[in-house]
């Protein structure tokens, strides 16, 4: 007779699990119209997201199984439910061409995720190769945040459009863009915009809301991967 066995993969899975489960709940809050709240879940789920790796690494359980269904999560919250979102909230009003472009963050992310599965040797990377999809999840959910009170500002609309089509572009490029970091001395010291970013998220409060907080940090580091790889396209060329 086979016993049910616990193994220490169920930890990170649970976390994984989480993380499709706020996906799903911000899809069903941006339907009855409580987009704050479906925005929350988005960044909610993306701390699932970096905890799930976490606890893979603490209890040494690192899986192919956890990969996929990781990626998967991830489809759901990073991909569907902030397309779902803007496309709620504004894009809407384009009909047939606000579904097409809103529908390019989960189709450019789910290209992304195979890509990086694919390509995946290992688990500890240094890098991911084009923008990973939470964090075009976390630039919307963010954006709404920040910016969304019963409808965006006139001189805010039109940023909609082109933010969703570079942060689908960003996905799917080869442009590098560094992990999520671990905060010891010698990454620090390897990766010294860590600090930059702290002392941002530390300050930036103070001046802007949270959700405008979020957003421009995250503006800052995607400006940075395509600063660093315009210098390093021009050094090799040279």
């Amino acid at each position: 007779m086979n016993r049910f066995r616990v193994t220490p993969s169920v930890i990170p899975n649970m976390f994984t699990a989480m993380n499709m489960f706020c996906g799903f709940l911000s899809i069903v809050n941006t339907s009855q119209g409580n987009f704050s709240y479906a925005a929350w879940l988005i960044i909610i789920a993306s701390i699932f997201d970096a905890l799930d790796g976490a606890m893979a690494r603490l209890t040494k359980s690192s899986s192919e199984l956890g990969v996929e269904l990781d990626s998967l999560s991830d489809v759901v919250s990073f991909g569907a439910a902030p397309a779902f979102l803007i496309y709620s909230i504004y894009l809407f009003q384009y009909n047939i061409w606000g579904i097409i472009i809103s529908s390019l963050l989960m189709l450019a992310g789910g290209f992304r995720l195979a890509r990086f599965n694919v390509q995946l040797v290992g688990f500890d990377k240094s890098f991911f190769k084009g923008l990973p999809i939470p964090g075009s999840g976390i630039m919307i959910s963010a954006f709404v945040l920040g910016f969304y009170s019963n409808g965006f500002p006139p001189q805010i609309t039109p940023f909609i459009i082109p933010l969703v089509l570079i942060l689908s572009y960003l996905m799917v490029s080869k442009i590098k863009y560094d992990t999520f970091p671990k905060f010891t001395f010698s990454e620090i010291k390897k990766k010294p915009f860590i600090i930059i970013l702290f002392l941002l998220a530390v300050t930036l409060p103070f001046f802007v809301s949270i959700g405008q907080t979020i957003f421009f940090i995250f503006v800052f580091n995607i400006v940075f991967g395509i600063f660093r790889h315009i210098i390093n396209y021009f050094t090799k060329k040279s």
